[in-house]
């Protein structure tokens, strides 16, 4: 007979791994989060611009740090007034760093260094080194080397976020000799594959026009797929890790002796680095492909379904929503803004993981769900689930106006949707700790432009809070704003390289 404690114990245990104990951190922290967005949100709370700067390179954020020229500042915007983290010496060009991840902790496991434990930051410099910075202090924690001259490594990407990680090179190009007397390079792209914390090698594999075909123009994986773009719009999907499997020629751990191809080395050390040992030898089995307009392809939903333009011009801003198991076009599957602007509509599975899909148009924002077709459980349909619309209503787009000498002016040309003098979507994000759906707003009149960050509920798209942002906003120029729980930071880039970074935090009225 089991004894009342052992039964307690494991209805415990069951209860946590659920995330239903009372006293679990989890819980706490999700408490926490609840009242933090209550208190964001209430009325008398406002946001204070409490920090700004301005650079001749980019500015970065990631998850409280802003980072300063090509990462050699990093700056904590957590504190009340935003302080320098730590400030490396002045490196030399071949030791740019050209792409950048952050990595965190994972939950659960059991990691060989105590730094592990700590926030990183994974770089990828313009001479082939990948290293691994520590978040707080910049120290180099580890150190792997790619490659030789053959190919150059440029942008770092999640596989599966803070689990796979992915290094792709820029395309192989000949050199002008080269090209003039015809000869075929058959390499375009390397990826090489990480498992990160404790990161290890996974391998590295060619991207070859031999087997994948001469009109390939880029390539990327995405949890656990191979995906190949062609220059006629097609899009191929393959299944990496049967790849990976089928054509791994030898396994190797980072820091081993090797011998590869008669050359003796380490792995991930000067001047060898990694070796090419994924090779692709025949065409990999399709798991999908599809032609869609600029090659944009999405995949989202319950259950999946994708997002495609058909490949003509003349369908540009019109998106199909197709179900991935017999290409059945959804119910209601054809979304057209038909909206007249400079600036494209945009769609997206929304990044909540609720299978719903975002589509921004200039002065609307629907937000959509699938569901089953009533009296057919086999077919899907498009639904409205809330929209969010542009305060539009002083509208300035008059066919006839009045001049004060009383004499009537009838314009030649109607307003774009997204002209400025109107409010327009610029921006529209998602912040998952506080489940609140984020709207950026613009309005500019001559050289003034006003813009504003709006906070609605992401279940119903009520409006809760709008904070005015005080920095003049030229819609000519590239802008990125940031909303991190307590925090909005605006990254401005304006014209011969200057960068302007504007940090606001949350102050309650302590009444």
């Amino acid at each position: 007979r089991q004894e009342p404690g052992i039964h307690n114990a494991c209805q415990l245990l069951a209860r946590r791994a659920h995330g239903f104990y009372a006293r679990d951190a989890g819980v706490v922290y999700r408490k926490n989060l609840g009242l933090l967005r209550r208190l964001m949100c209430q009325e008398s709370t406002k946001f204070k611009n409490v920090w700004t700067t301005h650079s001749a390179s980019p500015i970065a954020y990631e998850r409280g740090r802003i980072y300063l020229d090509n990462y050699q500042y990093c700056i904590s915007s957590i504190a009340q007034e935003p302080r320098i983290l730590y400030q490396k010496p002045k490196c030399s060009k071949s030791e740019k760093i050209e792409d950048a991840l952050l990595l965190e902790c994972p939950l659960g496991e059991m990691l060989p260094s105590p730094s592990d434990y700590k926030s990183s930051l994974i770089v990828l410099t313009v001479q082939n080194w990948l290293l691994r910075l520590s978040a707080d202090s910049g120290e180099v924690l580890e150190k792997i080397y790619l490659a030789g001259s053959y190919c150059k490594f440029r942008y770092l990407s999640w596989d599966t976020p803070q689990e796979v990680m992915v290094v792709k090179s820029a395309q192989n190009k000949l050199p002008g000799a080269a090209r003039q007397v015809s000869i075929q390079e058959s390499v375009l792209f390397y990826l090489a594959v990480f498992q990160v914390l404790p990161l290890s090698f996974i391998g590295m594999l060619e991207i070859n026009k031999k087997v994948f075909g001469n009109s390939v123009t880029d390539v990327a994986v995405s949890n656990g797929i191979l995906i190949v773009m062609h220059s006629m719009g097609l899009v191929r999907l393959y299944n990496f890790q049967a790849i990976s499997e089928q054509f791994m020629e030898q396994p190797f751990d980072l820091g081993c002796e090797f011998n590869w191809t008669g050359q003796l080395g380490i792995v991930g050390k000067y001047p060898f680095g990694l070796p090419c040992n994924i090779k692709i030898t025949d065409t990999p089995p399709l798991l999908f492909e599809v032609s869609s307009l600029e090659n944009a392809f999405q995949i989202g939903g319950y259950p999946w379904h994708y997002i495609i333009t058909p490949n003509k011009k003349k369908h540009k801003g019109i998106f199909h929503i197709c179900s991935l198991k017999d290409n059945a076009l959804a119910k209601n599957g054809i979304q057209e803004m038909k909206c007249c602007s400079l600036e494209p509509d945009w769609i997206n599975f929304h990044p909540d993981m609720s299978g719903r899909i975002i589509h921004v148009g200039p002065n609307l924002i629907k937000v959509l769900k699938l569901k089953e077709v009533k009296n057919n459980t086999d077919q899907m349909e498009v639904a409205e689930d809330f929209t969010i619309v542009a305060n539009r209503e002083n509208s300035v787009n008059n066919a006839v106006t009045v001049t004060a000498s009383g004499r009537v002016v009838k314009t030649r040309f109607n307003l774009l949707d997204d002209d400025p003098e109107q409010e327009t979507f610029k921006i529209v994000d998602y912040e998952d700790e506080l489940d609140l759906l984020s709207t950026v707003a613009v309005t500019q009149i001559g050289a003034d432009g006003r813009a504003h960050l709006d906070f609605h509920c992401n279940e119903r798209g009520v409006l809760l809070k709008s904070i005015p942002l005080l920095e003049s906003w030229d819609v000519t120029y590239s802008h990125e704003v940031y909303f991190d729980k307590d925090l909005v930071l605006h990254i401005e880039q304006k014209p011969n390289r200057r960068f302007s970074c504007y940090v606001y935090q949350m102050v309650c009225d302590t009444a």
